[in-house]
């Protein structure tokens, strides 16, 4: 409980010390949609970490790794989100390429998840750890190269695309998909389909943001910024609630 305690205040002394260090040079206004926008996400994502770490004592042995991930992804998000909206105030402007610092690590994380909840009730070949984790790296890293013009934009967008609809493979129909539909858990079998609705239905935002701020240059970076943040906060702090739900519900009918 004492580290749980002191991973909580270190995220408020981030935040405080974030504010601070820019409260004599700039100011966010109160009108600017796409600051405020970075704001509620960043204090969103710092309640849902404070509140997995406090929840993991709550919750069975078998499931809190998966609810510690879920604190861990909210919490490199919060982060990063600090640094970004700082950019933006300071700026006027907040790369997209600076959002890939977080996806890199929280997006790997978010498909390692499938993983860990299947492992909650049967056994899981290694394999589909492995398989996951490196799709997920390797849509994000193609992704990013693309963005940054390191490869060609529509190179990078066509690996990306490639790495997400073989994750999806394999957790509909795949070595996943598999598992799950053997696993005869209700709880973690709603946790498992909500968790692949989240990475069907809103990580394709991403791609779309990607093709119109990319490829085409059709919308500028403040518009994607606005569009990423709502998809960012239904992705991770939607992801880890489901997971918490489940959790739960496994934990109070063992202890019924």
């Amino acid at each position: 409980m004492k580290r749980l305690k002191f991973l909580v205040f270190v995220a408020v002394a981030l935040l405080a010390s974030s504010g601070t260090s820019n409260a004599n040079i700039d100011f966010l206004p109160a009108d600017d949609l796409i600051g405020i926008s970075f704001w509620v996400i960043s204090m969103g994502l710092l309640a849902a970490t404070a509140f997995f770490f406090f929840e993991i004592r709550s919750v069975a042995p078998n499931w809190r790794t998966a609810l510690t991930v879920a604190g861990i992804i909210t919490g490199v998000a919060f982060i990063n989100y600090l640094y970004v909206r700082n950019v933006y105030v300071s700026q006027g402007e907040a790369p997209i390429l600076y959002r890939y610092i977080d996806w890199i690590i929280t997006m790997p994380l978010q498909m390692i998840q499938f993983y860990l909840i299947l492992s909650t009730v049967r056994k899981v070949p290694k394999s589909l750890f492995w398989k996951l984790l490196v799709g997920a790296v390797v849509m994000v890293l193609a992704t990013y190269l693309g963005a940054s013009e390191n490869i060609p934009s529509v190179v990078g967008f066509v690996i990306g695309i490639g790495a997400w609809i073989y994750l999806l493979y394999e957790v509909f129909s795949g070595e996943a998909g598999r598992a799950v539909a053997r696993s005869g858990n209700k709880p973690m079998v709603n946790a498992y389909v909500s968790m692949r609705m989240i990475i069907t239905v809103v990580w394709a935002i991403y791609p779309l943001g990607y093709v119109f701020g990319y490829i085409t240059n059709s919308i500028d970076d403040n518009l994607l910024n606005i569009i990423y943040n709502m998809a960012d906060f239904v992705n991770k702090i939607a992801f880890g609630l489901i997971i918490w739900a489940a959790a739960m519900q496994n934990t109070l009918s063992r202890s019924r």
